[in-house]
């Protein structure tokens, strides 16, 4: 009953958010759109359905929450063998998980057969908000497996794991808003977080950025293991984002979009 409520809110504060954040690029735009906004929103609507009906099918065999309360009924995980204070597991917990994502996407990006499918969301050619949505269902599937299996082996607790999703789904959300941040405030914030202009960085054109900064939330991987990069290639006013060979309004269309990983 508790992670029934608890789910509600891991869709709940990132669709607030969603909203929030399409308002602030209204208002506080970074970059100029490319393509327009209807027929990629439209896209990205339809992925986040698609999505969820998978999600609701994934539910029947495994998700994140249910790996926890799997992991927590048998005791079983590495923070199941520690006597450590509950906060302690807490914090744990969230560090491990946002390195196993970065992980992930840094997987996406060195496997041929996993950057066919995680191309798709990097075929985008404007980043906002919306962008945070657009990943295809075998994306979806593949990352709910990788991430339930990461909780069940580490014995992260159920109330840790789902605050972990909501962690992971506000801060993909604002860091491919397309909001223009006061540069003393970025640079603050990088400090910890992930930023629009720091993600900016890694959907460049260019295959070299878009081989640096992985983190979806922490930035600190990017920089223990070499991958941070402050400013992109090109000149920031002067990025592009997309694939460097796409050029036309294709990633817009959402069965161009679903067929991408098979061509």
């Amino acid at each position: 009953m508790l992670a029934a409520g608890l789910n509600f809110y891991v869709i709940a504060i990132p669709a607030g958010l969603l909203i929030l954040f399409s308002i602030a690029e209204c208002l506080w735009p970074r970059s100029k759109r490319v393509l327009g906004r209807l027929p990629r929103w439209r896209t990205h609507a339809l992925f986040f359905l698609t999505n969820a009906a998978l999600g609701r099918l994934l539910a029947l065999f495994v998700v994140v929450g249910s790996a926890a309360t799997w992991s927590a009924a048998n005791e079983f995980g590495l923070l199941y063998q520690s006597e450590w204070p509950w906060w302690i597991e807490a914090c744990v917990g969230f560090l491990l998980l946002d390195l196993a994502v970065w992980v992930q996407h840094w997987a996406m990006h060195r496997s041929h057969i996993l950057w066919r499918v995680h191309k798709v969301h990097h075929s985008d050619r404007d980043l906002d908000a919306t962008t945070a949505l657009r990943f295809h269902p075998f994306e979806l599937f593949i990352s709910t497996f990788f991430k339930s299996a990461c909780v069940a082996l580490l014995g992260i607790p159920v109330l840790v794991a789902l605050a972990f999703e909501v962690w992971l789904n506000c801060n993909a959300l604002f860091n491919h808003s397309n909001i223009r941040l006061p540069s003393a405030l970025d640079r603050a914030l990088r400090i910890v977080l992930v930023t629009p202009d720091m993600h900016l960085v890694h959907h460049s054109t260019n295959v070299k950025d878009q081989c640096q900064n992985y983190g979806f939330a922490l930035t600190w991987w990017d920089r223990i293991f070499g991958t941070y990069a402050d400013q992109p290639t090109m000149d920031r006013d002067q990025q592009t984002v997309g694939l460097e060979n796409i050029t036309d309004d294709r990633p817009a269309q959402f069965m161009w979009s679903m067929k991408q990983p098979l061509t």
